[in-house]
């Protein structure tokens, strides 16, 4: 695990922490969570390249999806908490993923953050605790992370984090359908680092 990153058995305002960064608390999501994740993508800045807007319930759903992952495997998107101030600044984790692609069964690291934290290398900072716990702590061989191919920001985190470009891994989003403007996605991956 890196020394930026640790696996933490305590719990902080009764939020089960799962990875802690300089500036982030990556946890498991919590009922308080929803005004601010709704707000978050309630932004058109921050789902110009996502399905737009989700509702209470939507967001109580992903959470409780969430939450559950990391029980089933391990790993899941987390909240993204900043230490400071403890303010919901989004999601960064691993995903487990059993869609149709040829690349799945697969885990995939991604992040969301509201448009105010962008620029300050919150996602890549919370993207390698997530990188080092999958390798280190789950064992992975591999991680992938996918996104539309316009989501210029989204794939310069990708690049930083070491993820290479696999133009032959490039797909249709199954969860879209083929002729919608974001069904187009395209892959990077990261292996295991050697030693």
């Amino acid at each position: 695990m890196s020394s930026g990153s640790r696996i933490l058995p305590e719990q902080r305002q009764a939020r089960r922490v799962v990875l802690k960064t300089p500036r982030l608390l990556l946890r498991l999501w919590q009922p308080d969570d929803v005004a601010p994740y709704v707000a978050l993508n309630a932004d058109p800045t921050v789902t110009q390249f996502l399905r737009g807007p989700v509702s209470a319930a939507q967001a109580e759903e992903f959470f409780a999806a969430q939450n559950a992952m990391v029980e089933k495997h391990g790993c899941a998107f987390l909240a993204a908490e900043l230490r400071a101030t403890g303010e919901l600044a989004g999601f960064v984790g691993l995903k487990y993923q059993d869609f149709d692609a040829p690349f799945a069964p697969c885990h995939e690291i991604g992040w969301r953050l509201a448009a105010h934290c962008w620029g300050m290398g919150l996602a890549t900072e919370g993207a390698r605790a997530a990188l080092a716990y999958g390798f280190d702590t789950l064992g992975l061989d591999e991680i992938v992370s996918f996104t539309v191919p316009a989501n210029t920001r989204s794939r310069r985190v990708m690049e930083k984090l070491g993820m290479v470009r696999d133009p032959d891994g490039d797909f249709a989003h199954p969860a879209l359908r083929a002729d919608h403007a974001l069904s187009r996605h395209v892959l990077y991956r990261l292996r295991r680092p050697a030693g």
